[in-house]
């Protein structure tokens, strides 16, 4: 299956989940992830804003930064790069390209990401044997990902079903370590370079 018919499949797959199954999907999501010691550490965690049929985040965007931890949410840039700005509370948020809500705070630039004790990333799919993650075809995150170090825990969030072997790569392509479900978080086998 390609990219493009993958996407189509897990999309409608999204969209008859049922409401209280996904609001209940997100909160084990979050639950779980909320669980893990490198996660309760991290100082600045990069995250996102869901939208549609996505894992709701907002929760766990919240409890991060109740938490204490600093909290970056992307900025969609016109050249479709992401920009990083702090998330302040819910009321520090304004739609902004495509109607996603971003953070009003100033700008940090594009490299910020690099700083992220923790990058939490939205996906379609994830490759369970390589890490490879199906986006939504924008090339926005496998930008920011390529800036991420290889140490950084970078997590995917899923709904169970979304951990697809063979999902379709190509070289710019970037892989996450870590996919996270309602039934628990899923290390992604880091295969050495020879």
């Amino acid at each position: 299956m390609d990219k493009f018919e993958l996407r189509r499949e897990i999309l409608r797959e999204r969209s008859i989940m049922d409401t209280d199954d996904r609001r209940e999907s997100a909160r084990r999501i979050r639950e779980t992830l909320l669980d893990q010691p490198w996660v309760q550490m991290a100082g600045l965690v990069a995250c996102y804003w869901s939208t549609g049929t996505e894992p709701a985040t907002e929760g766990l965007v919240f409890a991060l930064w109740k938490h204490g931890a600093t909290v970056i949410l992307p900025v969609l840039r016109d050249d479709d790069d992401l920009d990083w700005a702090v998330y302040d509370g819910p009321d520090t948020l304004a739609p902004g390209r495509h109607g996603i809500m971003e953070p009003v705070d100033t700008r940090r630039g594009v490299d910020t990401i690099r700083t992220a004790a923790l990058v939490i990333v939205p996906a379609l799919a994830v490759d369970p044997h390589s890490g490879v993650r199906l986006g939504r075809g924008g090339g926005s995150y496998d930008r920011a990902l390529a800036r991420v170090g290889p140490n950084v825990p970078t997590v995917a969030l899923l709904n169970e079903g979304e951990l697809r072997p063979g999902v379709p790569a190509e070289p710019h392509d970037q892989r996450v370590r870590y996919a996270a479900l309602p039934s628990g978080i899923r290390v992604i086998p880091v295969k050495e370079s020879t």
